[in-house]
């Protein structure tokens, strides 16, 4: 086991938050997707993070704009959409319960591209939404990732460089 520990190996669905950003809460709005923040949550949760209310949490994820979009990127000889790309994007936001940013609003975004057959519209549909759910769990994975990066000492040195920026606004 050692050497799968070496080199990266990590279990899958496991998450690759650091502990350092426990307890946590997680803010979702309901105008996000329910199912998408229920995959943030879970995600957090199988990796061992303790989610709190906000009240109780010492650092705060903000997810909120999720936004859905579907552009046609082929069209047919009929002038019709051969083609599909689906966008969702998410703005994130990490900060202490202080407010401290840790991670500045950053928006992530997942795509998927699709055939469509207009004789086969039902099919098409099914697949459609199916692939809405996919790029809402893919998203879910990339908060996740963005996390990892937020070590003790990471926070540590962003709490410190906020100190000296607020010092340094407020000295003449």
């Amino acid at each position: 086991m050692t050497t799968l520990a070496g080199c990266g190996f990590q279990l899958r669905g496991t998450s690759p938050v650091p502990a350092a950003l426990q307890p946590l809460a997680v803010e979702c709005p309901d105008s996000l997707p329910g199912r998408f923040c229920q995959s943030v949550r879970e995600q957090l949760s199988l990796g061992g993070i303790e989610l709190k209310p906000a009240t109780e949490a010492d650092y705060l994820l903000r997810l909120g704009r999720y936004q859905q979009d579907r552009r046609a990127s082929a069209i047919t000889a009929q002038a019709a959409a051969a083609e599909y790309i689906l966008r969702h994007t998410v703005t994130i936001e990490l900060m202490t319960t202080d407010r401290v940013p840790l991670i500045a609003a950053t928006d992530l975004s997942a795509s998927e591209t699709y055939r469509y057959d207009e004789t086969n519209v039902l099919a098409k549909q099914r697949e459609e939404e199916e692939l809405r759910q996919q790029l809402g769990d893919r998203l879910a994975q990339q908060v996740i990732f963005r996390l990892a990066p937020m070590t003790r000492e990471r926070i540590d040195a962003a709490i410190e460089a906020h100190a000296a920026s607020q010092d340094a606004a407020g000295s003449p």
